[in-house]
């Protein structure tokens, strides 16, 4: 199967950068593609509990309706452990359904795919 991994390093702070990652790995398994979202760096607020339901932009959705839309779509999405720790976020604040995994999965996930895209 085709995988895509999309990398968000984009924070709360930046949010016309944030839903660019949720549409196009909503899309790619609506195209039967593998997709998956990394949350690195300042990406991380983005799935810290409480923060997507502050974002919405024109007339789209609610970023945090968004998420949920993606985890229902099957997008796998993951969150650095070390980026949380970088920034004070508790492994416990991160929205359900987003997994915690370590630097080095990043790697895998970059080498086993056949495309990678940040944002």
């Amino acid at each position: 199967m085709t995988k895509i991994v999309y990398v968000q390093t984009s924070g709360v702070d930046t949010p016309e950068r944030l839903y660019a990652p949720f549409v196009l790995a909503m899309t790619a398994k609506a195209m039967d593609i593998d997709a998956t979202i990394y949350f690195l760096i300042k990406g991380v607020t983005v799935v810290k509990k409480g923060e997507a339901e502050k974002i919405k932009i024109g007339n789209f959705p609610s970023l945090k309706d968004m998420i949920d839309q993606a985890i229902q779509a099957g997008v796998e999405m993951m969150v650095c452990d070390r980026s949380a720790d970088l920034l004070g976020i508790d492994k416990g604040d991160i929205v359900e359904g987003v997994k915690v995994v370590g630097a080095a999965t990043l790697n895998s996930l970059v080498l086993e795919a056949d495309a990678c895209i940040y944002f």
